[in-house]
């Protein structure tokens, strides 16, 4: 039986105003695009780059629910719930990338 990997996971930016809610089945791929700022819209306006909380199931059913109620929770349940694994808020994937200086846009991500 070959193995799946699914995720559920939150991004935010700098300031931690902004959550978003995604699920993936490549986690560091999906990453790699947040940061990059690929593809137009919420993520990319909010600059939604700092991934904060992730969970790993091996059913792509269970991931989707993971998403979907999270979905559902108000903002304060979900910051109880990155603060409970993730106190510091620090962004998980920070040492994924290689951080390359850009003076005209910040840091960019490789």
């Amino acid at each position: 039986m070959r193995d799946h990997d699914y995720w559920a996971y939150i991004v935010t930016n700098k300031t931690n105003s902004t959550l978003y809610i995604g699920m993936t089945n490549d986690l560091e791929r999906r990453m790699a695009e947040h940061r990059s700022g690929e593809g137009k819209g919420f993520t990319q306006r909010y600059s939604l780059n700092r991934l904060v909380w992730c969970e790993h199931f091996r059913d792509v059913r269970d991931a989707i629910a993971c998403e979907k109620t999270l979905k559902g929770w108000l903002r304060a349940r979900k910051d109880a719930l990155i603060a409970e694994k993730n106190p510091r808020w620090r962004d998980l994937s920070a040492d994924w990338f290689e951080q390359v200086p850009n003076a005209d846009h910040g840091d960019t991500f490789l």
